[in-house]
């Protein structure tokens, strides 16, 4: 893929996860809004591959710590970069490490298939959640069960459905663009 190419699709995939961030639901029993963003950086990275994959979420959390209002939006949470170390810093710092690990398995072969590219798809949501859960227990509840309660219950359902989703997406472009 040439240059300007590559950094076309970067900049898409920022602005793909920007976009998703806007679609914000906040829950009235947890500091963590419900967004689309998980699905996008799942989905981006295992179109683009690991490189350009960690790069796109790097870019975006850079974005966001500079002000630029990229983040869910949030009356509670933290603008900026103290977002980074606000609640759901854990779920964004964990975006990049997600993007390499789902976006690396695409890159061998898994993004072809609906069952793989499901689970290349989960492990980087399990890589997400893993972050935010870690993050919310260590500077927010304090309490393990409690972070998974106020983290993970919540979202671990919904956020299955849009990986199936995302994972049956793939495949079939692969097959139209002829990949």
């Amino acid at each position: 893929m040439a240059t300007p190419l590559r950094a076309g699709v970067v900049v898409l995939a920022v602005a793909l996860t920007a976009a998703a961030a806007q679609f914000t639901m906040p829950l009235p029993f947890t500091v963590v809004p419900f967004t689309l963003t998980p699905m996008v950086v799942l989905l981006t990275s295992a179109a683009l591959g690991p490189r350009l994959a960690v790069t796109s979420q790097l870019i975006y959390l850079l974005v966001g710590a500079a002000g630029v209002p990229v983040f869910a939006p949030s009356v509670t949470l933290p603008p900026g970069a103290a977002r980074l170390i606000g609640p759901t810093g854990g779920y964004l710092m964990a975006y990049p490490i997600a993007a390499f690990a789902t976006g690396w398995l695409a890159a061998r072969g898994w993004d072809r298939r609906y069952l793989t590219s499901a689970a290349a798809m989960l492990i980087g949501l399990a890589i997400i959640f893993a972050g935010g859960v870690s993050w919310l227990a260590a500077s927010v509840t304090h309490s393990l069960p409690a972070a998974i309660a106020g983290g993970l219950a919540p979202f671990v359902a919904l956020d299955i459905v849009k990986v199936a989703a995302a994972a049956a997406i793939l495949p079939q472009a692969w097959k139209i663009l002829g990949k």
